[in-house]
């Protein structure tokens, strides 16, 4: 019998919580009195893409350290949510998580927030050379001073964001007045008006009968989201724009981090960036078996054309000057761009 991606993982996250249990990661060996641990708390579940990119990483650490630093894992927000672990971060407290420039924005760093425009980035290469740019170590260094945030690794993709609709998309024509769901953050609402769409800010778990009752036309993010969703049973026209290529970063608190010998700093830097790049890895086998699985679901997968991806990056240009948006630097968006294409 053949099984579903979602039904698969549901198997393996099944199987490893039972390992882990209430979010201690129990199947590691408990850590030696004299033993630093950190704790990492991240929304996604057991056996996703970024679940085992933390295990990698927490092998790793134990590995390297000789046992002496250790991770402990608390997936499905089990450690509290994103704001509530940033917020322990900068008391000092050992814990970790995952986080972008929407977040960072919030934190009073508002360029970061950029990263996020629609359109910014048109692959991968170009948000990683932004993520590693000399820029964006200023930004980073700006972060630690002010939010007292240590960025330890700027290499784990979450995924492109993807459009899924009830109707297809074909040209840019195709978004004016479309109903689509977004998060509830300006920028991503603001970031489909300038394409002509009706963006509808609304909980993840609210979107399924939404979409059934026609009261929203579309719903945004990863193949993954968009899949564990089960969208694609009331919306079959799928649309492979990556308006955003969202690398995620790895935060610890400056306090913490400035705790930390030279050594530790180098052994937990090192693993989970190594630990980023192998869950880069699973994340590509994974959402090329997703497509597999929309288009056994009966979705018409779309990848946008020359002519479309030129209308769209046009489109978007007027984002970049938004009045939401005077907190930004002068000329942010041509200094992004620079710091991104440059050698």
């Amino acid at each position: 019998m053949k099984h579903s991606f979602a039904a698969l993982l549901l198997a393996a996250a099944t199987s490893v919580l039972a390992l882990v249990g209430c979010g201690d990661d129990q199947s590691t060996p408990t850590p030696a009195a004299d033993a630093l641990v950190l704790h990492v708390g991240y929304e996604n579940a057991v056996g996703e893409p970024f679940d085992q990119g933390c295990r990698k990483w927490q092998e790793l650490l134990n590995q390297r350290s000789n046992g002496k630093m250790q991770l402990q894992l608390y997936p499905l927000s089990t450690l509290g949510s994103k704001s509530e672990i940033m917020d322990r971060m900068a008391a000092g407290e050992p814990v970790s998580t995952l986080t972008d420039g929407a977040f960072f924005y919030d934190r009073g760093i508002y360029d970061m927030g950029i990263v996020f425009g629609p359109f910014l980035f048109s692959n991968w290469e170009e948000a990683n050379r932004l993520h590693h740019s000399a820029w964006y170590k200023e930004q980073a260094d700006k972060l630690e001073k002010q939010a007292h945030l240590k960025i330890i690794a700027a290499n784990w993709r979450y995924g492109a964001r993807h459009t899924l609709s009830t109707q297809p998309i074909t040209q840019l024509e195709d978004f004016q007045g479309l109903r689509v769901r977004v998060p509830t953050n300006i920028i991503q609402i603001k970031g489909f008006e300038v394409l002509g769409a009706k963006p509808v800010p609304m909980p993840l778990d609210e979107v399924y009968n939404a979409l059934k009752k026609g009261e929203i036309d579309a719903v945004e993010n990863p193949l993954a989201v968009l899949y564990n969703g089960k969208f694609q049973e009331v919306a079959k026209y799928l649309l492979l724009d990556g308006h955003v290529h969202n690398v995620t970063n790895l935060v610890v608190g400056e306090k913490f981090w400035n705790s930390l010998t030279k050594e530790q700093q180098e052994i937990l830097q090192s693993t989970c960036e190594e630990a980023g790049n192998y869950q880069n890895e699973m994340l590509s086998k994974a959402e090329d078996e997703l497509l597999k699985q929309f288009e056994a679901a009966g979705v018409t997968i779309t990848f946008p054309d020359e002519l479309l991806r030129i209308q769209l990056k046009a489109a978007s240009l007027k984002f970049y000057t938004l009045p939401e948006f005077s907190k930004w630097s002068p000329n942010l968006y041509e200094t992004v761009n620079k710091a991104m294409h440059s050698d």
